[in-house]
């Protein structure tokens, strides 16, 4: 039962040492794929995904392409031994709605009609899974299209944020994801010229039962989750180049 579960101890950090706004440890990393025009790998935590771009290219077959834009074809799944229950390999329907979500989520951000009739494919796969996969797929996805050179408006940063004994906290982990009250993942656009807003946000789920003031709460904490993996992000890119800058 979820009330039996000790959240916070006496201190008030949560189960894993963490303060309530805090995010899990993080680490990035891009053009870790050889063969892929554009990859990265994001940890957070105990939850590992690696992305991957290729493209832009032709589309095939011909019917799919869109005369006036770039088509993203996306692809999200979980190694079988990402989780403790090894998972049956292949596609399944959660997998398939995670991909749409991912999409959904990463198109704004990107400047397609520079590319007509042109597809980009995407993968995210997830080699560990500790809460989380799908926000940092999508961190992860939008980290491989900047180093695959894909033009954008912004990186697209996601978090999530939930409640666990009434209590909004920053970047469910899977404990909390599984056993807490509710969780809103959330994907925000973000640049370095402005702060991120309400305007850029494009992804918001929610999964449990919340009042009205906890979600406000759960969504200011995670576009601050957003802004901080935006940072990491920016770095990552930024110390790529700068790394690539010093042996020429």
């Amino acid at each position: 039962m979820k009330q039996d579960i000790q959240w916070f101890d006496e201190d008030g950090k949560r189960v894993d040492g963490r303060e309530k706004d805090e995010l899990r440890e993080t680490s990035m990393e891009i053009d870790v794929l050889e063969e892929a025009e554009g990859s990265a790998m994001v940890e957070i935590g105990n939850t590992r995904v690696v992305a991957s771009v290729f493209g832009p290219q032709d589309l095939h077959p011909k019917h799919l392409q869109e005369p006036d834009r770039a088509v993203i074809k996306m692809r999200y799944n979980m190694a079988p031994f990402s989780v403790d229950d090894r998972m049956s390999p292949g596609p399944n329907r959660r997998a398939k709605e995670i991909g749409l979500v991912a999409r959904r989520a990463l198109e704004p951000a990107l400047e397609l009609e520079r590319f007509p009739q042109a597809g980009i494919d995407i993968s995210m796969e997830v080699i560990e899974s500790d809460g989380g996969t799908r926000v940092t797929g999508i961190t992860a996805a939008s980290l491989a299209l900047a180093d695959a050179g894909i033009p954008m408006k912004g990186l697209v940063s996601a978090c999530a944020a939930g409640v666990v004994d009434e209590t909004p906290v920053l970047d469910v982990n899977g404990k909390e994801d599984k056993k807490g009250n509710a969780d809103i993942p959330i994907a925000t656009i973000n640049t370095a010229e402005e702060e991120s807003g309400r305007e850029n946000i494009t992804l918001v789920q929610m999964d449990g039962d919340l009042t009205v003031e906890q979600v406000r709460d759960c969504i200011e904490l995670a576009e601050n989750g957003c802004r901080q993996l935006y940072e990491m992000q920016r770095e990552t890119i930024e110390q790529k180049y700068s790394t690539e800058g010093d042996q020429e």
